[in-house]
């Protein structure tokens, strides 16, 4: 054999093992009349990608946007909110988390208030503003949520932002007797991301002594002095919960932490019928001003 023969069948060989143990392949000798069959070792397929979404069933709530005089969304359309362009700016998934965000910032408000929200108002009649509750009827509204990103004041100071309500609302008799023009009431409670921790606000009588016509009135009330509490939620997930029934209302914070309210104030609320409210109602008409807040889940019962 020459030598010039003998490196060939080297390299061939060589070749052939390499191909066989090291690169996941099998091959027949070219002397061999059948084709060779070639196993090729794929890796894994690549994983799908994972959506998670939030826990909300909005078949009994609408939207209020911070635009237009302002834009309200019903059920049913505020169900397709994942492809509603109205919508989607400020009312959208982060399938990231798994949550529903609340965006917004200083443009229109509610004919009642100075500032802008994009927010869920309760519709125990999907549609109907005029079916409400009472504290003697009861109600439960729970959540958990963040506080995404929100913006700071001249003072380098973070704004606040309402993100859970009880209102109040003059059945059309109530509005009548007294010669409104609308059902609006005072809210009963507001509950505010502030500065990185949760604060309560309830509103008082102004005179205990009111009869039931005054009491109608939204300036019979005034707020009270607030209470702060003590755990620091800063932008972590936290859990609010409201419990009312008659004559008592409680709010719960990560279900360890909670404030009751049974006084005379809110006995004599009894008068009004209520909703529940939830959301981002950004307290504040700074130029520049914005918010974000994500709810994971959020369930009402009566």
């Amino acid at each position: 054999m020459s030598i010039k023969k003998h490196i060939s069948g080297i390299l061939k060989a060589t070749f052939l093992a390499m191909v066989t143990v090291g690169m996941g392949f099998s091959c027949q000798s070219s002397n061999d009349e059948t084709p060779a069959v070639v196993n090729v070792v794929q890796d894994d397929p690549p994983e799908e990608p994972t959506y998670k979404l939030p826990n909300i069933d909005l078949s009994h709530w609408k939207v209020t946007l911070p635009i237009g005089n302002p834009t309200e969304v019903h059920p049913p359309e505020i169900l397709d909110y994942a492809t509603n362009e109205t919508l989607k700016p400020f009312f959208y998934n982060d399938s990231v988390i798994g949550a529903l965000v609340f965006y917004t910032y200083p443009a229109s408000s509610t004919p009642n208030s100075s500032y802008s929200r994009t927010e869920l108002r309760e519709q125990l009649v999907p549609g109907s503003n005029s079916v409400n509750w009472t504290f003697t009827q009861g109600g439960n509204m729970k959540g958990t949520l963040s506080m995404g990103d929100i913006s700071k004041d001249s003072e380098d100071r973070y704004h606040r932002t309402i993100i859970m309500q009880i209102h109040g609302r003059l059945t059309d008799e109530q509005r009548d007797l007294i010669g409104e023009d609308d059902n609006n009431a005072p809210p009963m409670l507001k509950i505010y991301w502030t500065y990185g921790y949760v604060r309560v606000k309830t509103k008082v009588l102004k005179d205990l002594n009111a009869s039931d016509l005054e009491m109608l009135h939204t300036d019979a009330w005034t707020d009270d002095e607030g209470h702060t509490f003590s755990e620091y939620v800063g932008f972590d997930k936290f859990t609010l919960e409201v419990k009312v029934t008659d004559g008592r209302m409680e709010v719960i914070l990560n279900d360890s932490e909670s404030v009751v309210y049974d006084d005379i104030n809110i006995e004599k609320w009894g008068v009004f019928e209520n909703y529940f409210k939830a959301g981002n109602y950004l307290v504040t008409r700074d130029e520049g001003a914005f918010a974000n807040v994500k709810y994971y889940d959020l369930k009402v019962t009566h």
